[in-house]
């Protein structure tokens, strides 16, 4: 049996906090071969993770909040925004389910915030995400940018 605890939620979310990136995932999976990949992914306010989508192989991913707050953004082909929710388990909404092929990004609201996530195995780095062209590459400059101008065109700004 995995236990998800609170003593393991802030031991990942301290290290996310350290970490130059602001986040940190805790895998559950033994393998990257495994066809269902288990991880909490902890995130602080200003990490930026590049809009994305699985395709090729068409893969599904979850989310569901277990501290904190982050918004879940989806967009269509071109970066137009598509649809969004709020994760919180204050305002009710615990949990999304990503189709393959649709372009994502999530955005840490609150520090110590910390999704369950789960995504289709297996795991290749060489074609697991789908980087979206309008987007900037993590560590390029205007990252901050981009997500501040989401946050904005979403009222959470």
């Amino acid at each position: 049996m995995i236990h998800i605890t609170d003593t393991l939620i802030g031991e990942i979310s301290a290290q996310a906090q350290a970490s130059p990136r602001k986040r940190m995932n805790y895998n559950f999976h033994e393998h990257y071969s495994d066809t269902l990949q288990r991880m909490i992914n902890a995130m602080e306010p200003g990490t930026y993770v590049q809009p994305h989508k699985h395709e090729a192989p068409d893969k599904r991913e979850a989310f569901v909040v277990l501290t904190g707050k982050v918004v879940v953004v989806e967009f269509d082909p071109e970066g137009n925004i598509t649809d969004h929710i709020v994760l919180s388990s204050i305002n009710g909404a615990l949990g999304v389910e990503i189709a393959a092929k649709t372009y994502h990004m999530v955005i840490a609201l609150e520090p110590g915030s910390a999704v369950y996530e789960l995504k289709d195995g297996p795991y290749t780095p060489v074609d697991d995400k789908n980087f979206a062209p309008w987007a900037p590459a993590e560590g390029e400059a205007g990252c901050e940018a981009y997500l501040h101008s989401i946050l904005i065109k979403l009222g959470l700004g």
